[in-house]
């Protein structure tokens, strides 16, 4: 699932040819506030459920690492790395 999500933020950026799991998608600006919302309705139609957004949850938007581990992942699936 999270190359369909490099593969539509590579569409949304012509002029980048690949994106890391460790990437900072946000500093990079592949994705920006006006496409934040796009990006949380994918992820949504992908999971078939509705993300709520915490303080523990928006730093794993960050990366295609973390948008893996935490968002696409069952809630109660959760991977931890601590």
């Amino acid at each position: 699932m999270i190359e369909r999500v490099r593969s539509w933020l590579l569409e949304r950026n012509p002029g980048v040819d690949d994106i890391g799991l460790d990437d900072d998608i946000i500093d990079t600006r592949l994705i920006d506030s006006l496409a934040f919302p796009e990006l949380l309705l994918f992820l949504e139609h992908l999971t078939g459920r509705e993300i709520t957004l915490a303080p523990d949850t928006v730093v794993s938007f960050r990366t295609l690492r973390g948008i893996r581990d935490k968002i696409l992942v069952a809630p109660s699936e959760s991977v931890s790395h601590d």
